[in-house]
């Protein structure tokens, strides 16, 4: 068994690898469109061959213009191969040693998952593999979805939204919004490399998605007061609601409903015809916003973050 870097003439062959597992497939329309936009490439995927066949697959996904990956968008290994976390595990350790960097796995989950032995079993081997490269941090988390059959919400009568074209303002929300947030990836960001870094490193990330900065708001009280702000954002495959957030001192009066009708109303405005979102699964406050506001739940995605130093094994 070889495990190798892809090279573009290994497009067709992986455009052909069979869809027999119930979680994490990428169509071969799909690839094919994602390699035509640089968005998934040769260098950042890498192939398991036994007798000139691919029998494994990983995948890291990223911005067109993005110079290294940002997620494992695939990890695929045939059921007739034996072992196949070891094998998964080798996929990714080559990844990880080549791109000299651990990006999250995210993997699509589809409903009722719990009561599918056959789910259960892909996503055990998946999370096995993970598990063999080192330490991993795992999150599920809600997507949602607003299409233009809910409506759209009424404007605030409680807060006031302005833009700031001072970046410097948002550093200092994003840091207040921190501050007890129900986010994992927050509040482990936090704790990893303090509250003034996290907020930092939020900004710059926002400021490199396709969305533009001049969507972004600050909600005040109707008295001048900061309540929070909303970062309304975009993906390369349309709208997304970003960020949002409700200082702590302003929170238990429903402004959340306010700044996420906020975000909604500018993504409609601008005819958007979708609008995602995501939550962890344990911020239920957040997840029910979402309900009140006519998002829909359409699936869960589980997130696996890679946490300090990994097996090369």
């Amino acid at each position: 068994m070889t495990v190798r870097r892809a090279t573009a003439a290994d497009l067709d062959a992986l455009a052909a690898f069979p869809l027999d597992d119930p979680v994490g497939g990428i169509d071969a329309a799909r690839l094919r469109a994602e390699h035509a936009a640089h968005r998934l490439r040769p260098e950042w995927t890498w192939v398991a061959e036994q007798d000139g066949a691919i029998v494994g697959r990983a995948l890291w996904w990223g911005r067109s213009d993005d110079a290294a990956p940002v997620a494992l968008d695939c990890l695929h290994v045939r059921p007739g191969v034996p072992d196949r976390a070891g094998l998964a595990h080798r996929l990714l350790t080559a990844g990880h040693a080549a791109l000299a960097a651990r990006p999250r796995y995210e993997l699509t989950l589809p409903g009722g998952r719990r009561d599918r032995p056959d789910v259960v079993a892909a996503v055990a081997w998946r999370t096995d593999a993970a598990r063999r490269a080192g330490p991993t941090v795992e999150v599920e988390r809600l997507r949602y979805e607003w299409t233009p059959d809910a409506p759209v919400p009424p404007p605030s009568t409680r807060l006031a939204f302005r833009p700031e074209p001072d970046d410097e303002v948002f550093v200092d929300a994003f840091r207040r919004v921190a501050a007890g947030s129900l986010d994992v990836a927050t509040r482990r960001e936090v704790a990893d490399v303090g509250a003034e870094r996290q907020a930092r490193d939020d900004l710059e990330f926002y400021r490199g998605c396709p969305g533009d900065r001049e969507w972004w708001r600050l909600a005040h009280t109707l008295d001048g007061a900061l309540a929070g702000f909303a970062v309304p954002s975009a993906t390369p495959y349309g709208r997304n609601v970003g960020y949002l957030g409700v200082v702590p001192g302003m929170r238990g009066r429903g402004f959340v409903d306010d700044v996420l009708g906020e975000v909604t109303r500018i993504h409609a405005a601008d005819g958007a015809e979708w609008i995602t979102a995501t939550t962890d699964v344990v911020n239920a406050p957040m997840a029910a916003a979402f309900g009140r506001a006519g998002y829909r739940a359409t699936e869960v995605r589980l997130v696996i973050e890679f946490r300090g130093s990994g097996s090369s094994g």
